[in-house]
């Protein structure tokens, strides 16, 4: 049988019957190819062990956990004393900021918070801001139609042009028709589809991604509903012919009000600019970046809730940081290998080689900053968030964050176990009378 035909029918297997596994599901509806090649590896029984087990989510799994708590975020971030006096107890001295959240139980939520409003460069983390900005600006140009908006991401392909390259992070590009899959940095020739860019930005955390991204976000929303028919032609002329001050103001507006209208404040959480130079002759930066654990918090807690923006995009936002793709920090830990994760994670560190010419990379002597965000589902039930975000020189983290994930998650996971309940044997007493 031809390769060309053989795919042709996995093709059609997969739309008429579904699959197990969530990335093949996913590939169906969003056209993401690396996807497909996880589901060419299902059908052909290849082993593929770059994923671990909790990976394996049909999309149907994956759902909102907090639809049902209609509190504010003022009511629903209260610290519980004991729950935070325990996990507290977790974090080695030195500069660790930290939010969890235990939501095993909706109607009973667990808060912990540990230097909860200490501001740190987000890193990558803020490309979640980016996301986010992009579902606005959808809604806004598909009000009425949660439909035709995946029918946009799906189908508008956009290129890189000089807002992509410049990032040493590679992109996965599988070919369907070659069965080939090569990993390289971005170039300005590319070209992909809205989901597609959003999934290089989210997966691997490219930020030649998060500036196509943010571009096209700020293009949504500078040209509405001709969005969906605008040319490469018209974007550039645009960017061309606006004033830098305009443009920068409405880069900032773009990611950060939708942000504000969350009840996230400028000082939980900002982005201040584009991940790449490329664009900066025609975009600047405003504000500065920064992030807070309970910044970071707040936004997962709306989107359990189902109101970032609305249902469908706090739910699909989910699905896109669900993590398919190679754990890294945070994610490691093995105690996490059967559980479902959606992460982001996020460095951005800088050495003084006259301090130390051996600083290395991720270990940086001025700042080190390192991110991690994770929402947690075990099949038990047990389910939890935590924002932790750290600081600490001359050393790189991704360890100590793996060990406070096995940590952290040994407790909750302990107090959500029920105790063994034995049972008595019934007697049945002989009735003396009273």
């Amino acid at each position: 049988m031809k390769k060309s035909i053989k795919i042709l029918i996995v093709l059609a297997v997969a739309v008429s019957f579904g699959f197990t596994f969530y990335p093949i599901d996913g590939y169906t509806k969003t056209g993401i190819k690396r996807l497909y090649q996880i589901q060419k590896f299902q059908e052909d029984s290849v082993p593929y062990k770059r994923i671990p087990a909790g990976a394996y989510k049909k999309m149907e799994d994956i759902k909102l956990n907090l639809t049902s708590v209609n509190d504010s975020l003022d009511d629903v971030l209260v610290e519980d004393k004991e729950f935070a006096k325990r996990i507290n107890s977790l974090f080695p001295s030195g500069n660790y900021s930290a939010a969890v959240m235990d939501m095993t139980n909706p109607d009973d939520l667990k808060y912990a918070a540990y230097r909860e409003n200490a501001g740190y460069q987000p890193g990558s983390v803020g490309k979640i801001a980016v996301l986010n900005a992009v579902f606005d600006q959808l809604a806004k140009i598909c009000p009425d139609s949660w439909e035709d908006r995946v029918m946009y991401l799906k189908d508008i392909k956009v290129s890189s042009r000089y807002w992509g390259t410049g990032d040493h992070h590679t992109v996965p590009i599988y070919d369907i028709e070659k069965d080939k899959l090569v990993k390289r940095q971005v170039v300005a020739s590319d070209v992909f589809s809205l989901y597609e860019w959003l999934d290089h930005m989210v997966s691997v955390s490219n930020n030649g991604a998060a500036s196509v991204m943010y571009r096209e976000a700020m293009l949504m929303a500078a040209f509405e509903a001709n969005y969906v028919n605008l040319t490469e032609e018209q974007a550039e002329t645009y960017f061309k012919e606006t004033p830098r001050d305009s443009l920068t103001n409405l880069a900032h507006s773009v990611v950060n009000d939708p942000l504000r209208k969350l009840g996230i404040t400028e000082d939980d959480w900002r982005l201040g600019g584009l991940f790449t130079n490329g664009p900066g002759k025609y975009v600047g930066r405003k504000g500065g970046s920064i992030g807070t654990p309970k910044g970071l918090m707040k936004f997962l807690v709306k989107m359990e809730q189902g109101e970032v923006i609305d249902e469908n995009s706090s739910l699909e936002m989910k699905r896109l940081l669900y993590l398919t793709d190679r754990r890294i920090r945070y994610a490691k830990s093995p105690r996490l290998d059967s559980a479902a994760v959606y992460f982001k994670s996020g460095s951005f560190y800088k050495c003084d080689r006259n301090k130390d010419p051996n600083c290395k990379a991720y270990a940086g002597n001025v700042f080190n900053y390192m991110n991690s965000v994770i929402i947690v589902e075990h099949d038990d039930g047990v389910k939890y968030i935590v924002c932790l975000m750290t600081n600490v020189l001359n050393r790189n983290s991704a360890g100590a964050h793996m060990y406070l994930a096995s940590k952290i998650d040994d407790l909750i996971t302990m107090d959500n176990t029920k105790p063994e309940v034995k049972e008595v044997p019934y007697k049945d007493e002989e009735d003396t009378g009273n």
